[in-house]
């Protein structure tokens, strides 16, 4: 019964996104600020881990809350009987906190210390982003040779759907985590980052002059989950998180394009992930396609002539599923743009455009490698849309 309902389901999804018209967007920049607004923090990497977020911990506690919250009673609603399993997170999982690499787990224990979380549900939320993120990603240059890098964020996939605003539960209750992050050492700018209040990992992020990098989820047989429980049983710990080797690399002073590229393709890793980096120089941008124990794929900017790169969640050299298929409407989108017409009004209209928007998206970021330049805007798609 199950198997069928299943089968009703993406049957269900497939018909209302054929009735769904899908165009490539125009004057969709600058979106509305009353709407789309994301503030930005300072992090001061000078203070000891377990402070850096002690001011946003009082500012951003209460939605934090209601995210944990939600989650839990969702896990509930789904059989009473998985109580013991947030038992045992609440009561085992913050032993995870002190395997992780530093100063990771340190920010992570002065984040539920000052918000009275319990520790192992912070753990849960930031592991969530390892395994559990939908994306589109956009390296590419304009006709003067200059780069820009681009990604929408999904995320909440069947994880509750609220029918009266016609919208993915956890989506909304993401919405008002979403920040600016510029990361400060000596008084200086070091990078900047897109992320949720309580995730410490990178999924969005820009060096000036150096590189930027975004995160995209790859599924796999041999996925996320299997290197997660290898790192909790303490089965093999040589392996990295996904989004903490991402922030490694925005803390190593000595990292350039090339140098990001290259450890970002052979760290072996927890989950199967895309990386999609993106550099100041004209043709800096690549595709890093991971297994967990090292690259499969390094699809490199320029390669049959292409001036831009697009990512969501399938390999690139392969069909999408026929009911997830943003990568054919962003191409076209890209293509309809062109060249000459890159630009951050440019790439926000095709990520404003379905089905790369969709019901799953919280926001949309641009990215100038070169000065560093970002601009991050909450996302909404309006009915009709495709869920994801």
């Amino acid at each position: 019964m199950k198997f069928f309902k299943i089968i009703l389901f993406l049957a269900s999804i497939y018909f209302v996104q054929s009735e769904i018209e899908h165009v490539c967007e125009s004057g969709k920049y600058p979106p509305d600020p009353k709407t789309s607004f994301v503030p930005t923090y300072v992090v001061n990497l000078d203070l000891p881990p377990t402070q850096r977020w002690l001011e946003l911990s009082r500012k951003y506690e209460k939605p934090l809350r209601t995210l944990v919250t939600y989650i839990k009673q969702f896990v509930l609603e789904f059989s009473p009987k998985l109580q013991k399993l947030i038992d045992l997170i609440d009561n085992k999982l913050g032993f995870v906190a002190d395997s992780l690499p530093q100063p990771y787990g340190e920010e992570i224990k002065g984040i539920a210390n000052a918000t009275n979380i319990e520790l192992g549900e912070l753990v849960l939320y930031n592991i969530f982003y390892e395994v559990f993120t939908l994306c589109t990603s956009i390296v590419g240059e304009d006709s003067s040779g200059k780069m820009y890098h681009a990604r929408n964020l999904d995320f909440g996939l069947f994880l509750g759907w609220d029918i009266k605003n016609d919208t993915w539960i956890i989506s909304e209750l993401l919405r008002p985590l979403i920040m600016n992050i510029n990361y400060t050492k000596g008084g200086e700018l070091k990078y900047k980052t897109v992320t949720f209040f309580g995730f410490v990992g990178l999924i969005t992020g820009v060096k000036p002059n150096a590189f930027s990098v975004s995160v995209n989820e790859r599924f796999n047989s041999n996925g996320g989950y299997i290197g997660l429980f290898e790192w909790f049983l303490n089965i093999n710990r040589n392996q990295a998180w996904t989004t903490l080797v991402a922030r490694d690399c925005f803390e190593n002073d000595d990292m350039d394009f090339n140098h990001v590229v290259k450890t970002l393709a052979n760290t072996p890793l927890i989950a199967p992930v895309y990386y999609i980096i993106g550099g100041p120089e004209k043709q800096q941008g690549a595709v890093v396609t991971r297994d967990r124990g090292k690259a499969v794929d390094v699809w490199q900017l320029g390669t049959n002539n292409t001036w831009f790169i697009a990512e969501t969640n399938y390999d690139h050299w392969k069909k999408p599923l026929i009911i997830d298929d943003r990568i054919t409407p962003c191409n076209r989108c890209m293509d309809k743009l062109g060249k000459e017409n890159m630009s951050f009004e440019g790439l926000f209209n095709v990520l404003s455009s379905k089905p790369v928007l969709n019901k799953l998206t919280v926001y949309s970021a641009l990215i100038e490698p070169k000065s560093g330049r970002l601009e991050t805007y909450i996302q909404f798609c309006p009915t009709p849309c495709d869920p994801f």
